[in-house]
């Protein structure tokens, strides 16, 4: 038997920063995001004996131990191993794991991934976890068992799929589906360009700066959370109304705020990529996850999108076609 399991990538509109530990417990934070039509992957197949092999088919890696062995967490494939650690699983298995985009790309890569294979788990042992449950399950592997620096959105998004207006709290998540016209959401999609910026980058480390900023209370991070947070509510209600101009204003704004939690977040080559989308049309746009690189999404009027394509090309950006999907984690088996 083989049980597969895939989970969408996001595009994070707005919010993000507003649920990293400690601002969302100390005063809510949100985000608004949707899922595209780029994946992570699991498979889970059973083997015959006690070994357990974890291959990644990206890296071309295969790590192999026994069922009763150690797991060491030694930076080769540790998701993999912390979701293995976490299901105890009493019989061998292979693991194999795809992404459409790689780690530090922005597009929550590798909690996605995590979801996917926390889904394949859940599926393999028919354990009854709701989809609260595996994204928080997904966070509490991320975060807590290993300690790696980020926010909350991103087991949700993948998790719940669609477009979500998501609220964080003390020890509350609430994922707000939103129900937007089609029309709106095609004319969106119409208008967005999505551009690789050619490099990734380890957003663990910009996340880790923006806690320590917020914590000591630095003023211009405090306000930019504060504000960002504020932006995401009126960019949700753009979306909700079909008022995709205001919409790719507010992205403007919403950039200018988040550059000020960590000068690491922009790059000299990503600025240049956005004053090159600005001046051909744009009008507003980020860069995506915690930022240092990956994709650039920019808002462009229709009839200018195609000239900024052309100049992100010519400037050395990797203009990628995407499509919105409704659907969040899924999971099936072949006998």
């Amino acid at each position: 038997m083989i049980i597969r399991a895939k989970a969408p990538l996001r595009i994070s509109f707005c919010g993000g920063g507003t649920d990293v530990a400690p601002y969302p417990q100390e005063k809510g934070g949100v985000v608004l995001s949707a899922t595209i039509d780029k994946y992570a992957y699991a498979s889970l197949v059973e083997r015959d004996d006690n070994q357990i092999h974890l291959h990644s088919l990206d890296y071309d890696i295969v790590a192999k131990y026994h069922v009763n062995g150690p797991l060491p967490f030694n930076g080769e494939l540790d998701l993999a191993k912390a979701v293995v650690k976490h299901f105890t699983p009493q019989k061998g298995i292979d693991l194999f794991l795809h992404s459409d985009a790689p780690p530090g790309s922005g597009l929550g890569s590798s909690s996605t991934l995590t979801v996917a294979m926390v889904g394949a788990f859940k599926h393999w042992q028919n354990e009854p976890l709701t989809d609260y449950e595996i994204a928080e399950l997904t966070y509490q592997i991320e975060r807590i068992d290993l300690g790696i620096a980020g926010g909350m959105q991103d087991q949700y998004a993948a998790t719940f799929g669609g477009f979500n207006f998501i609220e964080f709290f003390d020890k509350t998540v609430i994922v707000n589906p939103l129900r937007i016209n089609d029309s709106i959401i095609n004319e969106l999609e119409y208008n967005l360009i999505l551009c690789y910026t050619g490099k990734t980058r380890l957003s663990a480390n910009i996340v880790a700066n923006q806690t320590r900023s917020y914590q000591e209370r630095k003023p211009l991070v405090v306000a930019a959370l504060d504000q960002m947070k504020n932006l995401t509510i009126q960019m949700k209600n753009c979306l909700l109304r079909g008022q995709l101009d205001d919409f790719g204003n507010l992205l403007h704004e919403a950039w200018l705020q988040k550059k000020h939690l960590d000068e690491n977040i922009t790059t000299s080559q990503i600025d240049q990529l956005y004053e090159i989308g600005r001046k051909n049309g744009a009008l507003g746009g980020k860069i995506l996850g915690a930022g240092g690189g990956g994709y650039l999404l920019l808002y462009c009027p229709f009839q200018k999108k195609h000239l900024i394509a052309e100049a992100l090309e010519k400037a050395g950006g990797q203009v990628v076609k995407f499509s919105f999907k409704q659907r969040g984690l899924q999971i099936w088996e072949i006998k």
